[in-house]
């Protein structure tokens, strides 16, 4: 087989010409990745993922596919969140030209790390903030409870000024 169990697949192991492809079912175990400085755990591992390895008249075209459910803490509320990614992820590598857009970061002499590769797609697949529903109202910045287990109309909290501006407020009435 041309997958080692670190996660590296062997593209001239493959022993495609040019013009030919081939199809891998993978099970891969990338590192969690991390959103606004939390690290967010994979549910479910090893992750399958679905590899598709086309050989060009000069290297490679690859296109990486694969879905995960990532457990965490709700950006606004900190209770408990889940977010299901979707991950369609494509590189080309030309490994004979000078020009770095034609060369994936993740082939090193034919050979393909997959799991560097999924951690990364995974993490640029991420929503700006992982929330525990659509609708999550956060916490009371006054007095820290959550939003959405009260009646966020009617929790009010007496106005408090800002003593800095008394001179201010005593000079507009």
């Amino acid at each position: 087989m041309a997958r080692d169990e670190a996660g590296i697949v062997d593209l001239e192991a493959l022993a495609l010409r040019s013009g030919e492809a081939a199809t891998l079912d993978l099970r891969l175990r990338p590192s969690a990745p991390v959103a606004g400085g939390q690290e967010l755990a994979i549910a479910e591992s090893p992750l399958p993922a679905r590899l598709d390895v086309s050989r060009t008249s000069s290297g490679y075209a690859l296109r990486l596919r694969s879905a995960a459910m990532l457990a965490g803490e709700c950006a606004r509320c900190l209770d408990p969140a889940e977010q299901r990614v979707e991950v369609d992820a494509r590189e080309v590598d030309q490994p004979s030209t000078e020009d770095e857009e034609l060369r994936s970061p993740y082939v090193i002499e034919a050979r393909l790390d997959a799991e560097a590769w999924l951690h990364d797609a995974i993490t640029l697949a991420l929503p700006d903030q992982v929330l525990c529903r659509r609708d999550c109202g956060g916490l009371c910045e006054v007095c820290g409870v959550s939003l959405n287990e009260v009646d966020a109309s009617e929790h009010r909290h007496g106005r408090t000024l800002d003593p800095r501006f008394a001179k201010l407020r005593e000079l507009a009435e």
